[in-house]
């Protein structure tokens, strides 16, 4: 070793109950996104209007927003293995709900029901897979939990589409009870049993009015903003592809898996890189994807008409839009670090409020008559946005902040927030 280098620290390996959440989360992106290549069968079956079939996704990313936080709070006393065992559960029986589903108001109650399962899932196993590992591997543990959700996107979604059309979409839902079975065992059998929490008689356990404190740092709330906005640039942009490809582009429609495919295999690239570096550069991650996410959509508007253009930049998009993921997710365990719960159910519900605002601000511009390529504008002028917050946060970062302090059992105890310096 060079005489002035200084001694590398081993890289933390990443313990097995981790990547069992990371499966857990492939059935849960698989259920959420699947939807997406299963709305004209569903609509075909159950005598509905393809709009009408739409509203089971906005069902479900609505139930992701309000879920998350509500059944943060509600299993905050909750042994956190007890509480995953659960959620999968009842999400298992949800995807068993839609399967047998005899009507569209049936099959909408199941979404429902499924989502605010895999909302608090979300949350808790978060928050689990953060504990497990010491704080410089957060990202990387959360990286593997995404990456769950990249690989939905690359084998899950196509998967259900084409069970859907050899065996009935009907099909796709047992696939993902099925995958649920598996998550559960392997909570079962890997995630570290834990006893009430706060000890045997509870006294020391998290209580939800000092876990909420969190909410009166700013950083917080610029955290969850930034993550917002980075969701709604994306997913803006994303749910009108397919139309963007083939109107705008000319490709054929059998093209459109495709794509969607590469922009996976993007996701999945960006969220191992994003792993990687996150932990050690956290704002300049954030920075790097974010901007480069702009760029790439400004581009795409510029290039749409390029089919050869709009598939590598859909490729580049995945990777963009989602090396900043693990970081986003870090950053705000960082700054909520005494409400670890509430954090995780804090990030799932701002990526879903960006989920459910973008496509909706992406459909105003296509009613405007503005065409796709002004969808792709939308997209980068929302992302430039989130680097705004992201650069009003770094600027805060090594100034004063008012959060709670201590760990959550310390946080319990005291009840009260106090002012620590960041950086």
């Amino acid at each position: 070793m060079p005489p002035n280098s200084a001694p590398q620290r081993p890289r933390t390996s990443m313990p097995a109950a981790v990547y069992v959440l990371g499966l857990s989360v492939f059935a849960l992106g698989t259920s959420e996104f699947m939807l997406s290549g299963l709305l004209q069968p569903i609509a075909r079956d159950m005598d509905v209007s393809i709009p009408r079939a739409g509203l089971l996704v906005s069902a479900f990313a609505i139930g992701m927003v309000v879920g998350a936080p509500v059944l943060a709070a509600a299993t905050l006393r909750l042994p956190r293995r007890t509480t995953l065992v659960a959620l999968l559960a009842v999400f298992g029986l949800g995807q068993v709900a839609g399967a047998l589903s005899p009507s569209y108001g049936v099959l909408f109650a199941s979404r429902v029901v499924s989502a605010l399962a895999c909302a608090g899932f979300w949350a808790v196993g978060a928050a689990v897979a953060v504990s497990l590992v010491p704080a410089d591997a957060r990202a990387r543990a959360m990286a593997v939990m995404v990456g769950g959700l990249s690989i939905a996107n690359i084998v899950g979604v196509p998967a259900g589409a084409l069970l859907g059309q050899h065996a009935g979409w009907r099909a796709a839902f047992w696939a993902v009870a099925g995958m649920s079975v598996l998550g559960l065992a392997g909570v079962l059998a890997l995630v570290p049993g834990t006893a009430r929490a706060g000890g045997a008689d509870g006294a020391d356990a998290p209580r939800l009015r000092s876990e909420l404190a969190i909410y009166r740092d700013r950083q917080v709330w610029l955290a969850l903003i930034a993550t917002a906005l980075n969701a709604a640039a994306v997913f803006s942009l994303f749910s009108y592809l397919a139309p963007l490809l083939t109107e705008t582009a000319g490709l054929k429609e059998s093209w459109v898996p495709t794509v969607l495919a590469l922009f996976g295999v993007g996701a999945l690239i960006g969220t191992a890189v994003g792993g990687r570096i996150a932990d050690a550069h956290l704002f300049g991650t954030m920075y790097g994807g974010i901007a480069a996410s702009a760029a790439v959509m400004a581009l795409l508007a510029l290039t749409a008409h390029l089919a050869v253009a709009a598939v590598a930049l859909a490729l580049l998009l995945g990777v963009a839009a989602f090396v900043t993921a693990p970081a986003l997710n870090a950053r705000m365990f960082n700054v909520a670090n005494a409400a670890p719960t509430l954090a995780g159910a804090t990030t799932t519900s701002a990526f879903n409020i960006g989920n459910t605002v973008g496509p909706w601000l992406g459909g105003l511009v296509i009613s405007a008559g503005w065409g796709y390529p002004a969808v792709a504008w939308l997209g980068a002028v929302l992302a430039v946005l989130a680097l705004g917050t992201t650069a009003v946060a770094s600027r805060l970062h090594h100034g004063v902040s008012r959060v709670v302090t201590g760990g959550a059992g310390a946080a319990a105890e005291s009840g009260t927030a106090g002012l620590v310096r960041r950086g």
